[in-house]
């Protein structure tokens, strides 16, 4: 990691994380319409005879769609949608940079890839660029997409992309009021060794795998 000062802005590798397939009975929804990024559906394959909004705190929407399913019956199919997020698997001098933080949902304290909400507008590497400024004070000269996918879809409406972060430069750390992060290196040969220990999360764990798979973590 150089100390040589910030980095250029990186490259715009993909497209703004919206889906212009997105179900068109949401976008007028007064949950959907109100200027935040969505991780909206694609348009139904069964037919959806209402759509219920039942719990909107102002970061995710909860709901559910009254679906006709291939026998006729109907039921209730339960949701949590939240904005799309970037993680990023950010890469220095043989070094793999994590953040530690405690998570209250699970009561744990977890090494974790650097990660974050997309901004309306904005891409998942232009996010995952600024997410990992802001929690580690580094800022990367290249950004690339490894892949996009949508998270335990029995249950969420969330996209994620995973990006692949290099060219480090130190810049000003600029922490959000709720994150109480440490950020540390591990070597890259160790660095799937560590995300598989006991507690772990899935993005951490897929980031890895999915940066080995491309040849990134050599």
């Amino acid at each position: 990691m150089s100390d040589d000062g910030p980095a250029e802005d990186p490259p715009e590798t993909d497209a703004p994380a919206n889906d212009d397939r997105a179900a068109s009975d949401l976008r007028d929804l007064p949950a959907f319409s109100d200027g935040r990024l969505h991780s909206l559906p694609g348009e139904p394959e069964w037919p959806v005879r209402e759509v219920a909004v039942e719990y909107d705190p102002g970061w995710f929407v909860g709901g559910y769609d009254r679906v006709e399913q291939p026998d006729g019956t109907e039921k209730n199919y339960y949701w949590a949608e939240l904005p799309p997020a970037t993680v990023v698997v950010a890469v220095a001098d043989d070094l793999v940079l994590f953040v530690e933080q405690y998570r209250p949902t699970v009561r744990n304290t977890q090494l974790e890839l650097p990660a974050g909400i997309v901004e309306p507008g904005e891409s998942y590497t232009a996010a995952g660029a600024r997410e990992l400024a802001e929690e580690t004070g580094f800022s990367p000269s290249s950004t690339t997409l490894l892949q996009e996918v949508w998270c335990s879809t029995g249950v969420l409406r969330h996209r994620r992309g995973y990006v692949f972060a290099e060219g480090l430069e130190p810049v000003d750390v600029d922490h959000d009021s709720n994150e109480f992060l440490v950020p540390r290196t591990v070597p890259i040969d160790e660095a799937l060794v560590l995300a598989r220990e006991t507690p772990t999360n899935d993005a951490t764990l897929e980031g890895l795998l999915l940066a080995e798979r491309d040849g990134m973590l050599k």
